[in-house]
């Protein structure tokens, strides 16, 4: 298992319904999370900053690209368009937060 963290921005007046869209998560979204190997998912809203923490089985990058392959994320993410304003680093990559210091 592997922890990771990552942050993204969302465009200004859009927190609001960030918080709504999520508040009615899709089960068919949970459901393929869980079965991507992504648990312990838990976002986090300062200002227009999100932080993103999550347990990935067996690794964050075999995780979440199995994510990536499913056809409800490509759902979820084109209904999110008009709300995230930065998603990846300036050459592809997620913003990711490197672990410092973990106690269990």
């Amino acid at each position: 298992m592997e922890r990771t963290c990552f942050t993204f921005t969302i465009k200004p007046d859009t927190e609001q319904e960030y918080r709504r869209r999520h508040d009615e998560i899709w089960p068919d979204m949970v459901a393929a999370l869980k079965a991507s190997g992504i648990s312990n998912y838990t976002l986090f809203l300062r200002g227009l900053e999100v932080i993103a923490y999550a347990e990935c089985e067996p690794d964050a990058e075999t995780a979440f690209a199995k994510m990536a392959a499913t056809e409800v994320d490509r759902r979820w993410s084109r209904w999110f368009e008009e709300i995230i304003d930065r998603r990846f680093a300036d050459d592809g990559t997620a913003m990711t937060v490197p672990e410092v210091w973990h106690l269990d």
